[in-house]
């Protein structure tokens, strides 16, 4: 993900959406101008998952609870406060809550935790950054979660030689900077492109899909590679801009053109909006957003529009784990978020380094780099770059008012 937004956007784009409600009371008398009913029927058909599968012998973060250390930090660096707080509150949650089993498991290597916010800004990120690697304590951070914020700050940390995992940023170009501090655990766009367009064409039936695109690198990538999966069956191309209010022009563009979908390449505070116009002018289609907009502030913002949509996500369904889910709840008040079981297992990874004995920057750098295990929510290993080896995209839907799971897409 790569996105800041201001506070006063989401206000004026609340503001919008209060009127836009209004235009909506009107809406099941429209009559439809695009989509296809087969397509449509085959989404709300799409059953939801109620369990995923785990590895049979994951590396948990107790370990053998016979560790030994002693003043050593793990860090997050990233969004605490800010419009896009919730990401960040949602990873450092995971963070938080393994470093807690470690520490409860192993009475001799208390890791201490540390957590320093950038507002998910990447003209502020430089400054926490530079603290974080200027404390000597700190070995391994968690973050940042935006791509924005990750590409601003890369070369703070490859100078003071700390490892960073981060849970959530996604662009691909993040691994072509040469670092050798910078690990993602996740998939990036290149792969959560490819699998979109394949659930769009092949499990939700679409014959015929419009690509919307936002102004932003992470946008502008994700769009590209959706397009290139989809081939002949895309079916149009237009861009809006981070900010914008009105959607008409795009909307009518899509109507003429009579899509079964629309794929998104964007965040919630325009793809709200943007829905429920697309929405109020007829529009019958399936909507279709990647991670940017898979937050529950666009069901919020969206209200009834939101029925239709689905999202793409290299995320897993950390809330579908019993044992992470009930444990998560405990110390954060709230069941997982997005990322949140990939922050918790990026935590993990360093601190089965820890564990081992790698309680140096330079030691607990080689072992991420060597890493080869079973976490919670998937196998890591990184390659030269820093990229997972076997990433995942799942796929969510709105149902009953909620962001539900539905599977793996794009095998």
């Amino acid at each position: 993900m790569l996105r800041k937004t201001t506070l006063a956007g989401i206000s004026a784009v609340a503001a919008v959406l209060l009127l836009a409600g209004c235009a909506n009371q009107s809406s099941p008398n429209s009559t439809s101008t695009s989509g296809s009913s087969t397509g449509f029927a085959a989404a709300s058909n799409t059953p939801v998952i109620t369990k995923i599968d785990t590895p049979p012998n994951p590396v948990l973060p107790a370990g053998d609870g016979k560790a030994k250390c002693s003043g050593l930090t793990l860090a997050y660096v990233g969004a605490e406060t800010g419009p896009n707080a919730q990401l960040g509150i949602n990873i450092y949650n995971g963070v938080q809550l393994a470093i807690n089993q470690h520490n409860q498991a192993n009475p001799g290597c208390q890791v201490a935790f540390k957590k320093f916010d950038t507002e998910g800004d990447p003209q502020k990120a430089t400054g926490p950054v530079t603290q974080a690697t200027n404390e000597k304590d700190i070995i391994g951070v968690i973050g940042l979660p935006f791509s924005g914020e990750s590409k601003a700050t890369g070369n703070i940390f490859q100078q003071q030689g700390l490892v960073h995992i981060t849970p959530s940023a996604t662009n691909v170009k993040l691994t072509t900077n040469g670092w050798t501090t910078f690990f993602r655990g996740l998939g990036n766009d290149g792969v959560q492109g490819p699998a979109a367009a394949k659930f769009l064409t092949d499990q939700l039936k679409a014959k015929k899909v419009y690509v919307v695109q936002d102004d932003s690198d992470y946008g502008i990538g994700l769009s590209g590679s959706v397009q290139q999966g989809l081939g002949s069956a895309l079916a149009g191309l237009d861009k809006v801009t981070t900010g914008q209010k009105d959607f008409s022009a795009t909307v009518s563009k899509i109507n003429s053109a009579k899509p079964d979908a629309v794929y998104y390449a964007g965040y919630f505070p325009e793809g709200a909006p943007f829905a429920q116009q697309l929405v109020n002018s007829g529009y019958k289609g399936m909507f279709v957003a990647p991670d940017g907009t898979k937050d529950p502030q666009f069901i919020k913002l969206a209200g009834n529009a939101s029925n239709n949509a689905y999202f793409t996500c290299p995320c897993i369904p950390g809330e579908l784990i019993t044992s992470f889910a009930d444990a998560y709840q405990k110390v954060a008040g709230a069941a997982p978020g997005t990322y949140s079981i990939e922050g918790y297992d990026a935590a993990t990874v360093m601190l089965a380094g820890i564990d081992k004995g790698n309680t140096t920057r330079a030691d607990l750098l080689k072992w991420v780099k060597n890493y080869d295990a079973d976490g919670l929510s998937k196998h890591y290993k990184w390659d030269s770059t820093g990229e997972l080896q076997a990433p995942t995209v799942y796929g969510y839907k709105v149902e009953g008012g909620k962001i539900v799971p539905i599977g793996q897409i794009g095998k």
